[in-house]
């Protein structure tokens, strides 16, 4: 099938984290005039036959969307787990999108996001989705994390670790007093989220399907914690968590601005509140998020130039 007629000089830009990716189409000059969601995406699919699948599905219906408005001159893409392996992700990307491998690059889902807050070298950026990480982009363009090795390890505040540990929390009062999730708003929310109060549940939630559905279950916590202050108590914490990754950089580096966003730092104002309070004398912005349309607008520059594997 023919690709469709496109206005000239598109970059298109891609956000591809663990509960979704985002798109965008900016035109040159930098306005955006086409952006769109599709299902979550990342580099650690590849590692099974069955994500490569996904992968290769996820790019058919983000190029499904976007080529209705036109096929872009260059692609930035941001994306998750990123380690440098570029090579299949370029040629699967670029034929759902009719253009050819070199005009798309790749880089991590930080990177975009960074420059989403700040030019190379301004600010340090503290991220939480599913996971977080706090990263700094220096002057020469070299990217530098605190944080960010996964769930299992760490990624503390953000949207898995909440539900790892109001589950934890449930779990260990029902080993001691059996039926005391009944007394506890944050307990009920969490139950009626994952299908039901028996261990049964839980195991199949927090076992049986990917880290970004899981993370999704500090939807619930947040909605909570109005009325439950065990609730409050981890979304404080959770801030605090997010607050050490920020003094990492901090130290390594020396002081400048904190620009906080990802959607686990969005679900409640006691995250923020308590990351603020944690880093006194420390300016602290909420990000806006848009990293697809900053990725859009890297694809339009013509130096674009994705940094190395992070270090």
């Amino acid at each position: 099938m023919p690709a469709p007629a496109s206005p000239a000089g598109l970059g298109l830009g891609i956000d591809a984290g663990g509960t979704g990716t985002r798109w965008a189409l900016a035109a040159p000059g930098g306005a955006i005039v086409a952006e769109g969601r599709v299902a979550g995406l990342s580099a650690l699919q590849m590692a099974t036959a069955e994500g490569r699948d996904g992968v290769r599905a996820t790019f058919a219906a983000l190029a499904a969307e976007a080529l209705v408005h036109g096929v872009p001159a260059r692609v930035q893409a941001g994306l998750t787990g990123f380690g440098g392996e570029d090579e299949l992700l370029q040629r699967w990307l670029a034929d759902a999108l009719h253009v050819e491998p070199h005009a798309v690059r790749f880089c991590s889902d930080m990177e975009i996001a960074y420059r989403a807050s700040f030019a190379p070298g301004q600010g340090y950026l503290v991220y939480a989705g599913t996971g977080s990480i706090g990263a700094f982009v220096d002057a020469d363009g070299r990217f530098h994390r605190a944080g960010g090795r996964g769930v299992i390890l760490d990624d503390g505040g953000g949207g898995f670790w909440i539900a790892k540990e109001a589950l934890r929390h449930i779990w260990r009062n029902e080993d001691e007093r059996p039926g005391s999730w009944q007394q506890s708003p944050m307990a009920r929310a969490v139950f009626d989220y994952v299908g039901g109060a028996d261990w049964t549940f839980s195991r199949q939630f927090m076992y049986g399907q990917d880290r970004g559905a899981v993370g999704k279950l500090a939807l619930a916590v947040a909605a909570a914690a109005e009325h439950d202050p065990v609730a409050a108590g981890i979304l404080r914490t959770a801030g605090e968590e997010l607050a050490r990754l920020a003094r990492a950089l901090i130290q390594r580096f020396g002081p400048r601005p904190v620009a906080v966003s990802g959607r686990a730092a969005a679900l409640h104002p006691t995250i923020v509140a308590a990351l603020r309070a944690a880093l006194p004398g420390v300016d602290v912005a909420q990000g806006t998020g848009d990293a697809h349309h900053a990725a859009a607008r890297m694809a339009l520059a013509s130096d674009s130039n994705p940094s190395t594997t992070p270090t």
